[in-house]
Formats: C-alpha cells, structure tokens, sequence
C-alpha cells in the first residue's frame, strides 16, 4: 500500500517504467484525473452546503448526516482520483491494459442513493410541516 502512495508523488519513479507514451494518452489522463477532482470538489462544496444551508429535518442530525456522508464520498473521490491516475500512467507507460475500475459505479449507485434519500427527506418536511 505505501508503495502505490508513494507512486503519487514522485514523479521520477512513474517516469522509470517503461516508456515514454505518446504525449496524448498522458494528457488523456490527466484530463480525466482532473475531471474526478472536479467531482471532489462538487461533493465537498455540496457537504458544505448541506450544512450550513439545509433547514432542520424532521429526522434527527439528518442534516449532519447528508453533510458528512457528501464531505466523505468527496474525499474518498479525490483519493481514488490519484490513485487511478498513477495506476493507469504507468500502464499506459508498460503498454498493458488499462486498469479497470467498478469505482464509477459504485459513486453513481451512492449519489443516486443519497438523491432518493434527499428527496424522502424533502417529502417528510413537506408532509410533517402541514
């Protein structure tokens, strides 16, 4: 595991492996790097939202759950975000297949879950508020 972290950060060592690709499918890459960060991002700014401008639910801490489980899930996504970019540079360098991933998956079924709880959230306050 300290290897692959380690891999993140010293730019020498991805650069040891292999050879040099086409400058394009780096470039590719990282595009797509960036892409997964601006999804971090989004999921932060949203968990950050979600607790300082979310009224009260009637379900205890509901507020504090939506805002934590966004913050987290924003985390994990900037992790998986280098993690797979080292990971597919250096295949890319080896000239192997491209690592796969059930990581896009499994984010859309956990934004699509928490959509259907926002929305039973939203529909409780509705029902409880009349």
């Amino acid at each position: 595991m300290w290897e692959a972290i380690r891999q993140w950060f010293d730019p020498a060592e991805a650069r040891a492996v292999g050879e040099t690709p086409d400058y394009r499918f780096s470039l590719a890459n990282e595009r797509t790097f960036l892409a997964w960060l601006r999804t971090s991002l989004a999921l932060v700014g949203g968990g950050l939202a979600a607790a300082q401008f979310l009224p009260q639910l009637p379900m205890s801490h509901l507020r504090e759950v939506i805002a934590v489980a966004l913050l987290l899930l924003g985390g994990a996504v900037a992790i998986r975000a280098v993690d797979h970019w080292a990971r597919t540079e250096r295949a890319i360098r080896l000239g192997q297949e491209l690592p796969a991933s059930r990581f896009p998956a499994v984010l859309a079924l956990a934004v699509g879950a928490g959509a259907v709880l926002l929305v039973i959230a939203v529909l409780a306050r509705a029902i409880g508020g009349r």
